[in-house]
């Protein structure tokens, strides 16, 4: 035998060595997970949860660190069954062939090459007793938590948990889940249940104790939270003064933590932790438009302008940017001074000076005002509001107009959507009846206008959505000739109708157009999710105007339809891009396109 075979056997000799002392370069590792007779979804569920399977993309490489994840998944997938409703199942962990529970912990292989998990289901369990007690009145107890019924751990966890809210909604706040009965039948496969509630006494409200190290004065949180001592303690009134809190937008955490253990008179203290968000905040926006060119915007909030978390917004704007239009904007502000006639009642003061250039009329507006706002809940509100405005209004009646009125505005809004930004279910309903008072020759009217707006998503993950608006809009009183600008409705554009100009539909007077003293506008939108962050959107748009205070079936109108890209950006909403034409009407001939961040509606 030469020399050089004698060295290419030697070679091969000694890289099988090494393979062997070298495990963690050796094969990489193989895992399978088998449960032969459970559904699908729960195998998938038992993989999801194996902290072997999960081993290498976790980085657990190791022969201590797998064995360790097949111990854990032992407790782990008996769980996940237990779960599902499958009380005697059997899980097998092989470890290159051996049962991992049996390998000596302090004495690991080496090396590891295969993991092989097998869990045998057996029966699914139901409930034989399935008892709980005492209850308290009108306790909404699971479904599931009766006789006959797939027996889950999950149910029992919901029934306790059920048990114990359903006492603290009537002013147990220390009702806990006693001495439970779980037994196991394996032969019948039946589950029995017997629960034990422990009520504890009813209880009233005590003290509220208040941080004393926020921005915001001690005294002016506790005259947010309106805590209410010496009631009957109610959990809802509870999430109530935390979101009192919330609302101020002064405090970026808010936890309201009752005491441990009751007052001897029969009341309990809390205590409220606020973390104060940064005071200050900038924001800029911007949207552009075929006819109107750019629009920017910027806005300045304080959220605890004098210590007490009132809240200051100073809003600017410039608009027409390279459109038709002369460059007009806006200047305003708004003061809001939270609980000053009780936790849900703020009072506000509010002004502004704006110059609007539109296609059709000139207007200078001046207004400063006060009003007070009622939040019903976190999706109801109410303001009222009494102004002295001003407004000069050049337009087709004549230029130079002068209006000066005293609005006493009342706004009501209803927020039901699932998401502000970007919803696919639930409704918006805004709107406004404001009342005027004329003053120096300026005639009385009042003013009506609603926006309603539906959300219906179908499919996974609401990958197709309907989306559905309609704004109305009247003058009641004074002719057309005697109403501001201001009031008065014109139609076109992407508030209204996309593919037609800008506020092109009005009424025709003197070789020129005004608004219309009424306006019905309808939007129909079908969203449809190509991929996770990209939509495409098909919409229609049509609305009519009339000189007179009810819009009817001959009133002028328009529509159009088009198609538009969304991509999603997180919590700003998706940026939208809209291509639309006409469609009915004769105010315009062509495309026209609209960019911005958020849906059109």
């Amino acid at each position: 035998m030469n020399t050089a075979g004698r060295r290419t056997r030697l070679s091969r000799s000694l890289f099988a060595l090494w393979l062997c002392c070298a495990p963690g370069l050796a094969m990489a590792l193989t895992t399978t997970l088998k449960a032969p007779g459970a559904p699908e979804d729960v195998e998938e569920r038992l993989s999801g949860s194996s902290s072997v399977m999960s081993a290498e993309s976790n980085g657990l490489t190791k022969p201590q660190e797998l064995i360790a994840a097949a111990l854990s998944d032992y407790r782990t997938l008996v769980q996940v069954m237990y779960d599902e409703g499958y009380f005697a199942p059997v899980v097998t962990i092989r470890v290159d062939g051996r049962e991992a529970a049996l390998i000596p912990v302090l004495e690991p292989p080496r090396s590891i090459d295969t993991i092989a998990i097998t869990v045998q289901p057996g029966r699914k369990f139901t409930f034989g007793t399935a008892r709980i007690a005492p209850v308290a009145p009108d306790t909404d107890l699971p479904e599931g938590f009766r006789s006959g019924e797939t027996a889950t751990t999950g149910v029992l966890r919901d029934a306790a948990s059920a048990g114990v809210l359903g006492w603290r909604d009537v002013g147990h706040a220390k009702a806990d889940v006693g001495p439970q009965k779980i037994t196991a039948r394996n032969s019948q496969a039946k589950l029995d249940a017997d629960i034990t509630l422990l009520p504890g006494p009813k209880l009233r409200f005590g003290r509220l104790t208040v941080p004393q190290n926020s921005a915001v004065r001690p005294e002016a949180i506790a005259k947010i939270a309106a805590f209410p001592s010496g009631e009957q303690f109610s959990p809802a009134m509870v999430q109530r003064v935390g979101t009192r809190l919330r609302r101020t937008g002064a405090f970026s955490t808010v936890s309201i933590r009752e005491a441990e253990t009751p007052n001897p008179d029969g009341t309990l203290d809390f205590e409220a932790l606020v973390e104060d968000q940064a005071p200050r905040r900038i924001s800029l926006g911007g949207e552009i438009a075929s006819e109107t060119g750019v629009e920017l915007s910027a806005q300045w909030i304080h959220r605890n302008l004098f210590g007490n978390a009132e809240r200051f917004l100073f809003d600017a704007r410039v608009r027409n940017i390279g459109g038709e239009e002369d460059i007009d904007g806006a200047i305003s502000f708004r003061l809001d001074r939270p609980a000053r006639f009780g936790g849900d009642d703020n009072q506000f003061y509010l002004g502004g000076l704006s110059r609007d250039n539109q296609p059709n009329y000139s207007l200078t507006r001046a207004y400063l005002g006060a009003g007070v706002r009622r939040t019903f809940s976190d999706q109801l509100f109410a303001e009222a509001s009494i102004l002295a405005e001003w407004n000069d209004s050049d337009d087709a009646f004549g230029d130079g107009r002068v209006f000066k009125m005293i609005p006493l505005p009342v706004l009501v809004e209803w927020d039901l959507r699932d998401n502000k930004v970007n919803a696919t279910d639930g409704f918006f309903i805004r709107s406004t009846l404001t009342p005027y008072l004329g003053l120096s020759g300026t005639e009385s009217g009042t003013s009506i206008v609603a926006d309603a707006r539906g959300y219906l998503g179908f499919g996974a993950n609401d990958r197709v959505v309907l989306a559905g608006r309609v704004q109305l809009g009247s003058v009641v009183g004074p002719s057309l000739a005697d109403i501001s600008p201001q009031y008065l409705f014109y139609s076109g554009g992407a508030g209204t109708v996309r593919g037609q100009p800008y506020e092109s539909l009005g009424i025709p007077v003197n070789n020129g157009l005004v608004g219309g003293r009424s306006l019905l506008a309808l939007s129909a939108e079908v969203r449809t999710k190509i991929t996770d962050t990209i939509s495409v959107v098909g919409f229609f748009d049509i609305a009519a105007i009339d000189r007179s205070q009810f819009v009817d079936g001959d009133s002028p109108f328009h529509s159009g339809a088009g198609l538009g890209v969304r991509y999603d950006l997180g919590g700003l909403g998706p940026l939208r891009l809209d291509l639309a034409l006409p469609v009915d009407g004769d105010t315009g001939d062509g495309l026209q396109f609209y960019l911005g961040i958020g849906q059109a509606f």
